[in-house]
């Protein structure tokens, strides 16, 4: 059952990398065009730039619940180094709860969000509902959460050999 769920995870979090990979790619492509359709054809699209910061939100929220599985978010631990070693493991359960709370409000409260903006849409473009550029949060909070459990669970994953590199090396393999 714990493979099962870790090979899961794994490849949860090989999705969650892509979608961010891709949303910055897209940024990447859109912002310029953007500015040379403003500044060269002289005729500004209204698109580029609320479809640049939905990938934004897209990015940052899907893209930070890949880096806290990855353990690779900000942590500072100057105070909890100093600390005792019965005392960091204490402390590092108090920050993995927290966290947990803080992603259970991120998914609950982003989804209520998304429902009471639902019949809204937005003004740069009118075919996008509201509920849709905010379902990055709900969607960020409840995948870093998932990630928080396995922590909790199963302990730290980010040194063990994910799914994700496996099927990389049996694509080479097939070559």
């Amino acid at each position: 059952m714990k493979n099962t769920l870790l090979r899961t995870n794994d490849l949860i979090y090989l999705g969650c990398i892509w979608v961010a990979g891709l949303s910055i790619t897209g940024m990447a492509l859109i912002i310029p065009w953007g500015i040379f359709a403003r500044y060269v054809l002289g005729s500004g699209a209204g698109w580029p730039e609320p479809v640049a910061i939905l990938l934004m939100a897209i990015f940052t929220f899907i893209g930070a619940a890949a880096s806290y599985r990855a353990g690779a978010h900000m942590a500072v631990t100057t105070l909890t180094d100093r600390l005792p070693a019965a005392w960091q493991g204490f402390i590092d359960i108090l920050v993995q709860l927290l966290m947990a709370l803080i992603c259970l409000f991120m998914a609950i409260w982003g989804i209520k969000l998304c429902i009471a903006t639902w019949n809204q849409y937005m003004s740069t473009l009118p075919s996008l509902r509201v509920g849709i550029a905010y379902s990055p949060i709900a969607i960020g909070g409840f995948l870093s959460l998932i990630f928080i459990l396995e922590k909790l669970c199963f302990g730290d994953q980010r040194h063990r050999r994910s799914v994700s590199f496996e099927l990389f090396e049996d694509s080479k393999e097939t070559l």
